[in-house]
Parts: structure tokens; sequence; C-alpha cells
């Protein structure tokens, strides 16, 4: 429990309750009077007063809250609750570790002797008192087991006061701790002060498979959450009714098979049917009446009327959403792809391909060649006086004069009279004459080698394909 009322102050005509609740080993709890009026805090140490000596324990409630767990476990306020002697110094609290250390090897050695023994009990813990006076060694058995002889060669292994005390396996898993299936810390190890009876008819009304490793949990018991929610379940059942023997139905019997308890909905199927049917509880209701006074209803549920199709305007305004926004990513596409094609309009493309496609389409009417528009350009042929005869007549050519008929290029005429009049170059001094390969030169340095080229064996880059020269 958490103190909500540690921080308030409390009215100065008003007592603070004089009992305090005290934890020790194993989640045990107890209560002890504060005769002394120590001021202590939850979590001090406090050395109290036990049976036969003197023990230590941790502080875990004080206050008004402590009146309502005394009231809630039914303890009664008398003479019998034990004081408090002080609060634990470092002294105790070293003699207080030396007794929990010797546990371990205790629990271990008591083992063996139980299995020298051949006792049919199993061994989970042992608590040493503070003042090493008294042993206390908890066990679970299924049967009564006769310990007497245990008891004496425990006494004389650890020369110390015995003390058997069976728990149930409940108890032995708050004892021991670990992590549930939950993924928390187990509730009997931390707040689970109270261990009630779980059957499977808890699990029945819940709707779970009654499978044994799913309901059980590290005790090999039925999970104590399975209490948890009974009581909400249970009112909702009250909603429900019970079906004992199937429905009668025209198409056949209908079996219960499932049970949806918070959405109220029943799931039936017929025999040699694997589909299961869900079917609302009303109409359950209605159906058992039915059957009641004989009558087999035609199904299971009533037909419902289709709903008229909506029109074909009211479809596009209320489609879909996505539908609308394929459509203007589309347009916003072939945009980019016009802007970034750079390319005319279509009616001026059009004009553009007209010239081109109108020759092939007299040519398809049997119009002659020579009403044919001649091309605005002509593409420069290579090898253009190769297979001559091969070659058909081009369009536009028919009409053109032959090569010989042509006029002379007067600009290829001038350059060539221009390189006759050029005057020669004169010859190298014999000075800057290169010394042959081998021999060095007048400054003493042997000449470079010279890189020998291949002859060119084609049309030169700058110069372009011109057609053969004829004399005019």
């Amino acid at each position: 429990m958490f103190d909500w009322l540690s921080d308030m102050e409390l009215p100065t005509s008003f007592e603070e309750f004089d009992i305090i609740e005290v934890r020790f080993k194993g989640g045990r709890k107890d209560f002890f009077r504060n005769a002394n009026r120590l001021e202590l805090t939850t979590g001090d140490a406090v050395v109290v007063d036990v049976p036969n000596g003197h023990h230590i324990g941790f502080v875990s409630l004080k206050g008004e809250l402590v009146r309502l767990q005394m009231l809630k476990k039914k303890v009664d306020n008398n003479e019998e609750i034990r004081t408090i002697y002080r609060i634990a110094n470092e002294r105790d609290m070293e003699k207080f570790q030396e007794v929990r250390d010797m546990e371990a090897t205790t629990m271990y050695r008591s083992r063996e002797i139980i299995h020298s023994l051949k006792l049919r009990m199993k061994l989970s813990d042992v608590e040493y008192q503070a003042d090493k006076s008294k042993a206390t060694f908890y066990y679970s058995a299924d049967d009564r087991v006769d310990f007497r002889d245990l008891i004496k060669k425990l006494a004389e292994e650890f020369k110390v006061r015995i003390e058997m005390r069976q728990i149930s396996m409940r108890h032995e898993a708050g004892r021991l701790g670990g992590i549930g299936s939950c993924g928390r810390e187990l509730c009997c190890s931390t707040w689970l002060t109270d261990f009630k009876s779980v059957s499977t008819t808890a699990a029945r009304y819940q709707n779970l498979s009654l499978n044994p490793s799913k309901l059980s949990g590290q005790c090999g018991r039925l999970k104590c959450c399975l209490n948890y929610e009974l009581e909400t379940y249970m009112d909702a059942l009250k909603d429900i009714p019970t079906v004992n023997r199937p429905l009668q139905t025209q198409q056949g019997d209908a079996m219960l098979q499932k049970t949806d308890i918070f959405k109220k909905m029943m799931w039936f199927g017929y025999k040699g049917d694997n589909n299961w049917y869900p079917v609302p509880v009303a109409r359950v209701q209605e159906i058992l009446e039915q059957n009641a006074k004989g009558v087999a209803v035609e199904a299971l549920l009533l037909q419902v009327p289709e709903e008229p199709k909506q029109n074909e305007f009211v479809a596009q305004v209320e489609g879909n959403l996505e539908r609308l926004d394929d459509k203007f990513k589309s347009k916003k596409k072939k945009k980019k792809k016009k802007k970034s094609a750079g390319a005319v309009d279509q009616p001026a493309q059009a004009e553009a391909q007209e010239p081109r496609q109108k020759p092939k389409q007299e040519k398809a009417q049997g119009q002659p060649d020579e009403q044919r528009p001649a091309p605005d350009k002509q593409r420069p042929s290579r090898n253009r006086n190769r297979n001559k005869d091969a070659r058909g007549p081009r369009d536009g050519r028919e009409n053109k004069e032959p090569r010989e008929s042509r006029e002379p290029n007067e600009n290829r005429d001038n350059n060539r009279e221009a390189r006759e009049k050029r005057p020669a170059r004169p010859p190298r001094p014999e000075s800057q004459a290169q010394p042959p390969q081998g021999q060095a030169g007048a400054d003493g340095q042997q000449p470079k080698k010279q890189r020998s080229r291949k002859p060119f064996r084609g049309r030169k880059p700058d110069q372009p394909n011109k057609p053969p020269r004829t004399d005019a």
C-alpha cells in the first residue's frame, strides 16, 4: 500500500495511531505497537519483539491507514500486539546480514538430509531469526509428512531451534518471486495477500480455451488473475440468453459455436457446414420464442432489402477522392512533358509535317513525278558515284541538269589561282638543318626522335566531301 496521507499535517489535538505495520522476508507482514513513540518513517529498520527473542523488520505503513488494514485483516487492537524496541543501528544490521548469508547454505544442506530420508516434500525457503535463536523451514507437500526424524537431524546439524511451516504452492511462488506471462512481477509476491480459490468456471464464463498450459501460473495452479474480471463478465452475461439446444430453422438445426459477450453477438453453424454465421442477441431471442411455439424460422438472419443504387452523377460527385487525385496528377505530368520537350503547339506541328507527308500521299494516288514538289533541303549523300545504275531515281533530281552542264564554282577557281601565285617556300639554311638520326647537333643534344606517321587513307576531317572536279 502507498500512504497517501503521509504528507498531510495532523491537527494539533489529534494523536497519531500508535500501531505500525512491519514487513519481513518473503512479504510477510505483522503489526507492532509503537509504545516508545519513536519517530519512524516508511522503510526504517526496527528491532521488534518476537517469541523467544527479537527480530529485525522494515516499516511498511503507519498512521490511519494501519487502522484500515487491521479492519481488513480482522486484527483486534488488544494487548497481544507486541512492541517495537528501537531503531536498528549499524551493529544490528551487520549481525542481521551475517544471518541472511547463512540461509542459502542451510537450505542446500537440509535438502540433502531430506533426500537421504526419502521424504516426499519440497523445501522452498529458510528464514533465520535476527538473534540466531530460531530457524523457520518453509516446505510444500501433497500428502501428510512425518518429519520427526528430520527435525532431530536438523537440530543436531545447525544447533538452533527448528520450526517447520507448510505453505501452499501459491505462497511458495510468492516467496520465490518471478515474472508472469503479462511481463510484470508476480502479483502474489508484490501486493496480493489473500489467495482465493480459482475454478475452471471462471475461464468458461470468459470464453477462454481450457488449456492448462495457458491458464496455469508458475505455481502450477490456475492464475489468480482469472478472478479479476469475472464480475464484469457476469454482469454482461445477464442480457445473453442461454442456448441449451440447437435452433430449429428450415435449413436445419443451427448449433451454438461461440459467443462474443461484449459485442452481443452469437455465432451458429449447421451440421456438415464449416461456416459460422453471426446472429445478434435480439434475433436469437426471437428464434427461441418461435421454437418454443413449435415454429421453425426460415433463416437465422432476416433478409434486408438491398439499398437502391446511387445515380451516376452522385457517384461521380461523392466518389473516391483518390481517383480524383490521380486525375489531376495525370494532367500535371502531361504539362510538364510539353514544357520539357520545348516543342511547338499541335497545329504548328501539323503544318510543319504536311509538306513531308504530302509526296507520299500523292505517290500512293499515282501522281507523276514531274508534278511532285522538290524538297526544301536535300541531305548530301556519301559515295555519290557508287552504284549509280543500282540506285533508282530520287525525288527532286530528275529535272536537274547533268553535272557537266553546271556552272563552275567561282570561289573554288579563285582559291586555285591564289595558290598558284603564292611564292615558293625558301630552303632551310644548313645551320637549322636537322642532323641525321643518331648524331648530336651543334649544341651537343640528341635530336628528338621523329614519329613515323602512317599515310592518311580517307577524307580529312576539315575538308567536306566534295564531288570530283570537272573542267567546264
